[in-house]
């Protein structure tokens, strides 16, 4: 390294904390550093590879493999690859900065996770790198761009800098040599390292070497677990990969693994996970399933699989592409689109064969159900298959239920199923909304996801039964004919509320509240109305309907009070209020409301 062109830097303004958080934290699982840095090798190859496909210049050598030196005098371990490679500025990016998930939500992730699931938490974050400090006091990373002949170094001791210098390799690729704390001199030992990859990355189909005696031997059994049949593969050697593949730590709750034969041919092995995975890049919803050809790894964005079954992952391996097949004809070709359609075809079928185990099913729809709904929302050819699929709560019975049972259980001659938005399950369930659906005995379901305020008018109808919400349905409880006439009371309140409000109305749909927002039924219900004001997406303004309830004692008393103007005006603007946060919603004027409560207190106590 030459002195005089060394650069100095300072690492970006969390990776310092990040570090800490690693290096103690995490202390007891040091071995992980091993996993992370291999792992991150075998993505440079494999990204070598993809990048030669359009241009043969870069293609990685023959014998490509990840080279793992230990050297006991110098105390130092060396991995290297022969993969794409970094410049000076993706040295300073990928190392220097944390660019795609930042410390806090880490933070939050690894107080919160069991202490055997934290080693692979840092694997989901994307900060793998750093575990080398756990057993290094000093890292240096030698790399040389693919298409380039400059190569440069970066090292650091990890204690809030770095520095950078022209460097030289023979062939692009990546060098990390580790210098080894006095504590870590078990990782000096090839067996040791062996014992480490075997368990960690023997799934990795690039070559794995470990150096003893001078000679590189093999450390990983690299056999592309998916072209194997089921017969020859163990639970665990599935575990193993699945672990592998996303950096999970739980075991899949579906393992789908299967070879189409035919016209078409191709490799697949999918996972479903057992617990919803950390997810730090915020608005990714794209599926990741890797594409490979012949084996070697294409491309993670092939959209094999829609957004809404993201939460799959596995490999597909076909026979039918070319290995040098572009970025484009990826997006045009048939033989993708066949498989496409194939896959989602299995992940339904597993899915509805394991609805059967009404337990089991409930734990994996409570991780992935909000995704699962966004295909009815907008994937118009498996929307009919979806639903069967989706789980609610209800007003009329405690846990899960589906729309199959729902239609089962209604009431003879009940063509609607009847169902309220919301924010929390729970809230929903003491919503005056129910209160009149409650006492003519139509059951409704209680959706509190936000996808809830969407997918619903998708689908429209289920089994020839329409789907409702029960804000827009005042009209299916009928009117009573006895009900006392409070119109004089109405169109004060009205004139009182003037443009907050469409109209104020007399409802049958209320036995124990005074009132109740409700829709006009020109535009959306009020749940997605709610949703678009807090998203502050632009919408039509709409504005809803106070349904009064003529019997409660409330409304009695007002009405014989309507010469006081100002008490009625009070009492309007109160309940509209009231009717807000009964609805999850703060009151249009939070100080004024609180005023006005406080100023009809004092008046009843006094």
């Amino acid at each position: 390294m030459n002195d005089t062109v060394l650069e100095q830097h300072s690492f970006g303004a969390e990776v310092g904390r990040l570090l800490d958080l690693v290096v103690h934290s995490l202390y007891s699982e040091r071995e992980i550093f091993l996993r992370e840095l291999v792992a991150n090798a075998a993505d440079a190859v494999d990204r070598r590879r993809f990048e030669a496909l359009t241009n043969s210049t870069l293609a990685p050598p023959a014998d490509a493999k990840i080279r793992i030196v230990p050297d006991k005098e110098g105390s130092t371990l060396l991995i290297s690859d022969d993969g794409i490679g970094m410049t000076r500025q993706e040295l300073i990016d990928n190392l220097g900065t944390i660019a795609r998930s930042g410390t806090r939500a880490f933070a939050q992730n690894l107080a919160s996770a069991k202490p055997e699931d934290r080693p692979n938490l840092i694997g989901q974050f994307g900060v793998g790198f750093y575990s080398a400090f756990m057993v290094a006091d000093r890292v240096e990373v030698t790399s040389r761009k693919a298409g380039s002949d400059e190569a440069f170094t970066w090292a650091s001791e990890g204690a809030g800098q770095f520095t950078l210098a022209p460097a030289t390799r023979e062939q692009p690729g990546t060098d990390i040599v580790l210098h080894m704390k006095s504590d870590a001199s078990e990782y000096l030992e090839p067996m040791r390292l062996e014992t480490v990859i075997r368990k960690w990355a023997d799934h990795i189909t690039l070559p794995i070497t470990v150096t003893q005696d001078g000679k590189d031997q093999p450390a990983n059994e690299g056999t592309a677990l998916w072209r194997k049949a089921k017969s020859e593969t163990t639970e665990q050697s599935y575990k193993e990969f699945y672990r592998h593949l996303g950096h999970y730590f739980d075991e899949p709750w579906a393992t789908l693994h299967w070879r189409a034969e035919g016209t078409l041919e191709y490799f697949c092995l999918l996972f479903i996970p057992g617990m919803k995975p950390f997810d730090p890049v915020e608005g990714d919803r794209d599926a990741h399933i890797r594409l490979h050809v012949r084996r070697m790894f294409i491309t993670d964005k092939a959209e094999l699989l829609p957004h809404w079954l993201r939460f799959v992952s596995g490999v597909v391996d076909t026979e039918d592409l070319p290995l040098n097949v572009s970025r484009e004809m990826l997006q045009s070709t048939p033989v993708l689109a066949r498989i496409r359609k194939a896959l989602i075809s299995r992940v339904l079928s597993e899915l509805k064969s394991r609805t059967k185990e009404a337990d089991d099913y409930n734990k994996f729809y409570e991780n992935f159900g909000p995704i699962l709904k966004e295909g009815v929302w907008e994937d118009n050819d498996h929307r009919a298959d979806i639903a069967p699929l989706l789980r609610f709560h209800s007003s009329a019975q405690d846990g899960w239920t589906s729309l199959p049972d729902y239609v089962s259980r209604m009431k003879e001659g009940q063509d609607t199923i009847y169902y309220l938005a919301g924010d929390q399950a729970d809230a929903l369930k003491t919503s005056p909304q129910l209160e009149g659906f409650r006492a003519k005995g139509f059951e409704v379901l209680l959706m509190a996801d936000s996808i809830d305020s969407f997918w619903p008018e998708r689908l429209d109808s289920f089994e020839g039964k329409k789907l409702r919400s029960v804000t827009q349905a005042a009209e299916d409880l009928g009117k009573e004919d006895d009900q006392p006439d409070i119109s004089p009371l109405l169109a004060a309140m009205k004139t009182a509320l003037g443009t907050r409000i469409a109209d104020v109305r007399a409802t049958a749909r209320l036995t124990d509240s005074a009132v109740v927002l409700a829709s006009d039924g020109k535009g959306p219900d009020l749940a997605m109305q709610r949703l678009m004001r807090r998203s502050g997406r632009a919408m039509m303004p709409t504005k809803p309907v106070l349904e009064v309830n003529p019997r409660h004692k409330l409304i009695e008393a007002l009405s014989a009070k309507l010469d006081d103007t100002a008490l009625i005006a009070d009492a309007a603007e109160t309940l509209l209020d009231l009717a807000q946060v009964q609805e999850g919603d703060l009151p249009a004027d939070a100080t004024a409301f609180a005023r006005r409560v406080t100023t009809l207190l004092a008046g009843s106590l006094g």
